[in-house]
């Protein structure tokens, strides 16, 4: 199950707004067939296995991220596949929560007499599906705010000059979550003030994110969709209507770059899943521009809490990891 984790980690930002889901096939101790859900949600991982292993995969135990899923849409259900292939026994690490399946996978399997087991790892494989989770559960995508920022926290000087505060390893380091996040979004202000790119470099060919500019107003000529960017979505409103309207259309993992306004905006309306921080050792003082904007708080206790789940060194750079408490 542990490698069929870090499997189904190579569908993230790739699939939606299917799952990511790794699969591996064990036949007398030895893997026969091993996939992942295919950029665009298709094959499945389950399908991409057992076209692997062929006629081996009679008899042979399935360990799958995710229950099979049991609904007809433009292939047949993985679980009729394993069921087809002779597949003994399906080790699965938690159910299928869309409501197309919830169970129903792990039904067809007992009823052709294959033995199955659940819950394997459910916790690890749970964080991996946090996106689709709260896609399917909340309506809405996991919203992920990165903040680079210099030590007090400011993200620009007074005049606006920015680049970079952060070195290369921690600008690299987020091309690499980029690649990972359905979508890209910035504030209107950012986009004009900046011209960001919203792509992934760095990685070779690959599927680049949707890129969301938060604004109501004019934007600045952005570059078009093509192999080095991916499409660009202009969006507005109340942020919990906001974040509703990029479920619906499918986004399971949204990493937000701010600006300070729009990161405000989402931390007030307690939308923020995860926060990313990359801290320099560099001090800008007061008159620098803040990372977040006025968040109108009364007291203490109305500040939003989140918990640090990871830190480390990236280059001359402090990378941290924070869940909401």
């Amino acid at each position: 199950m542990a490698h069929a984790l870090r499997l189904a980690r190579r569908g993230l930002g790739n699939v939606w707004p299917n799952p990511a889901v790794g699969c591996v096939l064990i036949r007398d101790g030895h893997v026969v067939g091993r996939g992942w859900t295919q950029p665009g949600g298709r094959p499945h991982a389950e399908r991409v296995a057992l076209d692997q292993a062929g006629a081996l995969a009679r008899g042979a135990t399935a360990y799958v991220t995710l229950e099979p899923c049991a609904h007809h849409g433009r292939t047949p259900p993985c679980a009729e596949a394993l069921v087809a292939a002779g597949v003994a026994r399906v080790v699965s690490a938690m159910t299928d929560p869309d409501p197309r399946v919830a169970g129903r996978g792990h039904a067809i399997l007992r009823a052709a007499g294959v033995e199955v087991e659940e819950g394997v790892r459910e916790a690890e494989a749970r964080a991996l599906q946090a996106g689709f989770l709260s896609r399917i559960e909340r309506g809405r995508p996991w919203l992920v705010l990165k903040l680079a920022a210099s030590f007090d926290g400011r993200i620009a000087t007074a005049t606006g000059e920015s680049h970079w505060i952060t070195g290369p390893a921690a600008r690299a380091h987020v091309h690499g979550l980029r690649l990972m996040s359905d979508a890209v979004m910035v504030g209107g202000g950012t986009a004009r003030a900046d011209r960001p790119s919203l792509n992934v470099r760095g990685f070779g060919a690959v599927r680049q994110p949707v890129r969301v500019v938060v604004s109501s107003g004019d934007l600045p000529d952005l570059p078009p969709e093509g192999p080095d960017f991916g499409p660009l979505w202009q969006v507005s409103g109340d942020p919990a209507e906001l974040m509703a309207d990029l479920g619906a259309r499918g986004l399971t993992r949204v990493f937000c770059e701010g600006g300070g306004v729009l990161a405000a905006s989402l931390l007030r309306a307690g939308l923020v899943d995860e926060l990313i921080g990359y801290t320099a050792g560099v001090v800008l003082g007061a008159e620098g521009l803040a990372s977040v904007g006025a968040m109108d708080l009364a007291s203490l206790a109305d500040a939003p809490r989140f918990r640090l789940v990871e830190s480390r060194r990236i280059g001359a750079d402090l990378f941290h990891r924070w869940l909401r408490a």
